[in-house]
């Protein structure tokens, strides 16, 4: 078993910057693909993106170029650094792990959730 804990969410300005951290524990999470998802009010819960083992990333198309994935294994933690962000940003983010390592955005992929961190983009 693998527990993700999310951090780092909260109220930005509208083109400010968060970043968010996923910290897990119970085993290592190096051969993992781990990403971020995302959940606005009375919308389903979306990819934001990803990152394989091999070190490869995969973005949404409404995040590419202003999100970053990242994660360091050492510390078994993933961090996600939002850019620019805009009201339509406003989410509950939510942290997942695939042991499997495989390349999907399909949530069904994904075995372990964290509970998700608000983040509010608003002037």
């Amino acid at each position: 078993q693998v527990q993700l804990v999310e951090s780092g969410g909260g109220l930005v300005q509208p083109g400010g910057s968060l970043r968010l951290s996923c910290a897990a524990s119970g085993r290592g999470i190096s051969a993992y693909t781990m990403a971020w998802f995302r959940q606005a009010p009375g919308k389903e819960r979306e990819f934001v993106a990803n990152k394989r083992w091999t070190g490869s990333t995969y973005y949404a198309n409404s995040v590419t170029g202003r999100f970053t994935i990242s994660r360091d294994n050492a510390k078994n933690t993933v961090y996600l650094q939002m850019n620019s962000l805009k009201p339509e940003d406003t989410a509950v983010y939510y942290c997942a792990a695939d042991p499997a390592g495989g390349t999907s955005v399909a949530a069904f992929r994904y075995n372990y959730w964290g509970q998700g961190t608000q983040v509010t983009v608003s002037s």
